[in-house]
């Protein structure tokens, strides 16, 4: 492997601008720690810590290098722009291939950093642009493309428009940025706030350029909260990051958007994919986020901060979470007592996050943790809020089965939101480690796509795929595919 080249000389970035595709890189290198910790979700400085106290690690670094490793088995010899250090450069080299480091970062890492590096990478010529991270990663990539159509000045900056009517605009203020060598020479910690609104709601006719890219961008009556799914919709909307792609490599503990891969392989297929047939298609997608301090109270409320520009090639990446309808609850209520019905005593339950669990935990008469993952024996909670390594002890004291519900609309039963119920976990549970319980309109919302797979493990994931069996209701089961994208190579949602 050729040594990292730290700074890219002029020359070497106009030669790659030079080429037709380029990809560059970021992690977030705490992404994902709050998962396995119980935490639902890993944004702030104090659950990250708590995080680390509880034996949990980020696997960002090495799911990004996983993606690259597929784009490596083809293209031994691309160059990859990346960020210096653990947002980036680290896994590009693990990967074998060349990293060019064109942005700095600080220490610890913000989201300041990851919208500057964004930029960056779209200014030092990246076509496509691999982020490993979650809804927030994603949320601030968009900011910095969004950013990218224009070099801001030495001091601080913002979009204007008239009258000054831009809400939720993330901002960078007091970046240096310089064109010439395509780097961020430092960004401004504390300058990228979020103005009310949160993220990118409302950018109203706002236009900026800067030599060859430009950016337009038409918000006509634009986001717009849904009152009883608590998604969001774009109505009317034109949005666009000029030529620039994004494509997620899931890493973090929630993702609802629809700009990630199904797996890490599934990102580096679409990638070396994007660098042989020279881009493929793309469509929009949106960047959907919550607020996490909300979601540890149940209040489970996406929001669409923006769109990314997501290659398009069927089964590689995931769809948007769908929220469950006042219409189901009573599917729910009847799937939830099946599931009770076949609760068997002397096993330990491991009943984790979702509505159709806290349904569950109402039909057994015991308290649920909203977003955590709960053990009952016997009809009693023994541990609310568990850890993966609390679960693991639990395991260990006898036979156990987790429970688990679909996410909606994406399919996914495990690899989004319970990353307590680890690879570690579900390999410690013996041949039948899943009760799987659902209303039958999440499967038939489905359009026949199977259930999906992503702890991270390739062994226990493809230990997974076949066919399991979905509690629907009190006497009615379905009988359903489920997939491994990762153990694939490949992924099969929208």
């Amino acid at each position: 492997m050729r040594a990292p080249s730290a700074v890219p000389a002029p020359a070497m970035l106009r030669r790659m601008r030079s080429r037709p595709d380029v990809l560059g890189l970021i992690v977030n290198p705490v992404a994902g720690v709050g998962g396995p910790a119980g935490l639902a979700g890993s944004d702030g400085a104090d659950v990250q810590r708590l995080a680390r106290e509880r034996g949990a690690r980020s696997r960002a670094d090495e799911r990004a290098s996983a993606a690259l490793a597929v784009v490596a088995a083809s293209h031994p010899n691309a160059r990859v722009l990346t960020v210096a250090g653990a947002m980036g450069e680290h896994a590009v080299r693990a990967a074998g291939l060349e990293p060019v480091v064109v942005a700095q970062s600080g220490e610890p890492t913000s989201a300041a950093d990851t919208a500057a590096a964004a930029r960056a990478l779209a200014a030092a010529g990246a076509t496509l642009v691999l982020f490993a991270g979650g809804d927030g990663t994603a949320r601030d990539v968009a900011t910095g493309l969004a950013l990218a159509g224009r070099a801001a000045p030495p001091e601080a900056t913002r979009i204007e428009t008239p009258g000054d009517e831009v809400e939720g605009l993330d901002t960078l203020a007091g970046a240096r940025y310089s064109t010439g060598e395509a780097s961020v020479d430092r960004v401004a910690r504390s300058a990228y706030r979020d103005l009310e609104g949160g993220g990118l709601d409302t950018l109203a006719g706002a236009r900026y350029s800067t030599g060859e890219a430009s950016v337009d961008r038409v918000a006509r009556s634009v986001y717009r909260d849904l009152e009883g799914g608590g998604l969001d919709t774009l109505a009317g909307a034109r949005c666009s990051t000029g030529e620039v792609a994004a494509l997620g490599i899931p890493a973090g503990v929630k993702m609802y958007s629809p700009a990630f891969a199904v797996s890490p392989s599934a990102a580096g297929a679409l990638a070396a994919a994007w660098l042989t047939e020279g881009s493929l298609p793309t469509q929009l997608r949106e960047v959907l986020d919550v607020d996490e301090a909300a979601l540890r109270r149940a209040r489970v409320e996406p929001r669409l901060y923006g769109m990314l520009r997501v290659p398009d090639r069927p089964g590689r990446t995931q769809a948007r979470k769908s929220a469950t309808s006042a219409g189901e609850h009573a599917a729910v209520r009847a799937a939830a007592h099946g599931a009770a019905d076949r609760m068997e005593r002397g096993i330990r339950y491991l009943l984790g996050p979702g509505g159709t669990m806290a349904e569950l935990a109402r039909e057994l008469g015991v308290a649920k943790t909203p977003l955590g993952v709960d053990v009952v024996l016997d009809g009693e909670l023994v541990l609310a809020g568990a850890s993966e390594q609390q679960l693991l002890d639990e395991v260990r004291r006898g036979p156990a089965k987790a429970v688990v519900s679909i996410i909606g609309g994406q399919g996914f039963l495990l690899g989004r939101g319970n990353q307590q119920l680890s690879a570690r976990v579900v390999g410690e549970l013996g041949a039948d480690p899943l009760l799987v319980v659902a209303p039958e309109q999440k499967l038939i919302d489905l359009g026949g796509r199977p259930l999906l797979v992503d702890t991270g493990d390739r062994d226990v994931d493809a230990g997974l795929a076949g066919f399991i069996r979905v509690v629907t209701g009190p006497a009615s089961t379905s009988l359903y595919p489920v997939h491994a994208p990762e153990h694939e190579g490949e992924g099969h949602a929208p």
